[in-house]
């Protein structure tokens, strides 16, 4: 690990202005962070410690939604009464990662930040990575692709976004607060992270030097009619082949609105808006999920190794549907 200087701001302002310099991170848990600088992934050449300023707190908005600071611990957030009964998707999306070690480190900020999973990226044995050199090429593409992009993937990366909280957060149309050297914006959840594109390296939409203030979710409507699904390799302690989150406003027995999101299955956690969108009118006695599951998955284009995420997604999508349907 190559030498870094530390810095530990005692403000929001003088952490972003410290932030903006080129070569600087911004640290809470460091869970992924950390592991990328051992690997020579990353290369900071300043970190900003966040974990002492005022971003650990969860309170309720002025509309009833739910303000969840960047430095709230991932394990704080599982368990908060309020996020328990009013969007226990979310809670149940973070249990479903990491272990419990690794939940109490973590932060909401970090989860957000955390770079797509790929081994030709995390190994520097590996010679092709688009996302670590530029314009080297991508090793999976021709490789050991098994666990990579079904959807939204493109010639320069078919890397995954491995979180489980952020596929939540997305069904539950949660923005991401941040604030940098131009002041404070709020970002739509689905425009936070980006796709490969041309420029496989930029993983969210973040201008250099912003720093996320919060997680804020709206008012609850899914709360009776959720459900987060997590298929992986194995029950603990892995991340998501592919998971799926839905999330129904159901009164009288129509679905007033609906939002089903994907994970390990593209760049970024990927919201089936066509399946969400069909959703919206219909009763749920008349509904197949099965169309569903597989309107969901639209457009897929597996690789040599990874067909199997079509059908796996399609049924996550459809088993989930039905558990929310059914309040469970």
């Amino acid at each position: 690990m190559l030498g870094f200087e530390y810095a530990k701001p005692t403000d929001i302002g003088d952490a972003v202005s410290a932030g903006s310099k080129k070569g600087a991170f911004y640290i809470g848990g460091g869970t992924n962070l950390i592991d990328l600088m051992k690997g020579g992934i990353e290369r900071p050449e300043s970190l900003i410690d966040i974990n002492h300023l005022t971003l650990d707190v969860i309170d309720e908005t002025a509309e009833g939604g739910l303000r969840i600071g960047a430095a709230v611990r991932n394990s704080d957030l599982a368990n908060h009464p309020l996020v328990r009964t009013r969007y226990p998707m979310l809670s149940s999306a973070l249990l479903a990662g990491a272990s419990p070690q690794v939940r109490n480190m973590a932060t909401v900020g970090g989860n957000l930040m955390q770079r797509t999973r790929c081994d030709y990226f995390v190994d520097r044995a590996f010679p092709q990575c688009n996302k670590r050199k530029p314009g080297s090429g991508c090793g999976a593409i021709a490789g050991e692709n098994r666990l990579h992009a079904i959807l939204g993937a493109s010639s320069s990366c078919v890397a995954v976004h491995p979180s489980d909280m952020c596929v939540a957060l997305l069904a539950l149309d949660a923005k991401v607060r941040v604030r940098g050297s131009d002041g404070e914006r709020l970002i739509a959840m689905d425009d936070f992270h980006r796709l490969p594109g041309e420029q496989p390296a930029r993983d969210t939409n973040l201008k250099r030097g912003e720093l996320i203030l919060s997680v804020e979710l709206p008012p609850s409507k899914f709360a009776a009619n959720s459900h987060y699904l997590k298929v992986r390799d194995r029950a603990s302690y892995a991340f998501a082949l592919v998971s799926a989150a839905v999330g129904l406003h159901v009164e009288g027995g129509t679905i007033r609105s609906a939002r089903i999101a994907m994970g390990g299955v593209a760049h970024k956690p990927w919201f089936a808006q066509k399946a969400s969108a069909q959703l919206a009118g219909l009763s749920t006695s008349s509904i197949d999920s099965e169309v569903f599951g597989k309107l969901a998955i639209e457009g897929a284009k597996p690789l040599a190794e990874n067909e199997y995420k079509v059908a796996m997604a399609k049924n996550a999508v459809s088993f989930a549907l039905k558990r929310a349907m059914d309040g469970v």
